[in-house]
């Protein structure tokens, strides 16, 4: 089946293993099913995003996808490697990267030192040379000078680059810690209009660089983000996938769950939650 993508791209789909695929994936917290027999494939050079109403699993996916969160049942699949267990009880066959909804900078630590820190921390590489791959990450992101400043001292949208600095950090002398996937929870999320037009140029950027990272699944809200960064975008609601299609195919759908959403309505078969 071959999709188009909203920049005239074509890809043919099950020519490849799935760089990630979940079978049958459920969550549930306490009493409330969140994720009911998930199934989902994600393909190299894919950009996909997650939508729906908020507290439908769409964070969980990603979280789960990184192996900060373990399943209840079902299976996750990275590069057709089983994952088993989380993160920490086994090496993936690909290197995943997440920018979190909060930037989740270290405020105590400098930009450098932030975006430096997996190679400081588990690298033998000198002071110098992780320098100088700081530099080249903050010249992708737009932010060069900005070494020494303090998260505090930037504004929303300038640490939510330097986060996608650090997610896309690896080293050179590994190729294994090179991303294969970068996962992104809601990156525009309370940023003024021209802020997240830059943040979606540059998520498009980092997937066309060879110096950045070719596959993400975003979760977003958005309407701008959704259209401007999705090759293909899945509907989520109801612990289950309820509609997926191409940018273009948002404004044709009759599905009523995507057209309540992207018009924000209250009438409609999504429930309002007071």
């Amino acid at each position: 089946m071959a999709v188009t993508t909203n920049n005239a791209k074509v890809r043919q789909k099950g020519s490849r293993t799935p760089l990630i695929e979940l079978r049958g994936v459920s969550k549930s917290f306490g009493s409330k099913a969140i994720l009911d027999r998930v199934n989902l494939k994600i393909d190299p050079e894919e950009a996909l995003v997650i939508i729906g109403p908020s507290g439908t699993g769409k964070s969980t996916i990603l979280r789960m996808i990184a192996g900060l969160m373990p399943i209840d049942k079902g299976s996750i699949y990275i590069n057709g490697q089983k994952r088993i267990g989380l993160i920490e009880d086994q090496s993936d066959p690909i290197g995943i990267s997440m920018v979190f909804q909060q930037d989740a900078l270290f405020d105590s630590l400098t930009v450098e030192q932030n975006i430096g820190f997996s190679l400081l921390q588990h690298s033998n590489l000198s002071r110098s040379r992780i320098k100088e791959l700081v530099d080249e990450k903050l010249e992708m992101v737009g932010l060069s000078g900005t070494n020494n400043s303090f998260p505090s001292q930037l504004s929303g949208g300038m640490r939510k680059r330097v986060s996608f600095a650090r997610a896309i950090m690896s080293n050179p002398e590994d190729p294994k810690s090179r991303p294969g996937i970068v996962l992104y929870d809601e990156p525009t999320a309370g940023l003024d209009p021209i802020a997240s037009t830059v943040i979606e140029d540059l998520v498009r950027d980092l997937q066309c660089t060879k110096r950045g990272c070719g596959t993400y699944i975003m979760v977003s809200h958005q309407h701008s983000t959704i259209r401007r960064t999705a090759d293909r975008v899945i509907f989520l609601y109801d612990g289950k996938i309820q509609w997926q299609g191409t940018v273009d195919e948002i404004d044709s759908t009759d599905n009523p769950l995507v057209q309540q959403f992207f018009s924000g309505s209250v009438e409609g078969p999504i429930r309002v939650i007071d």
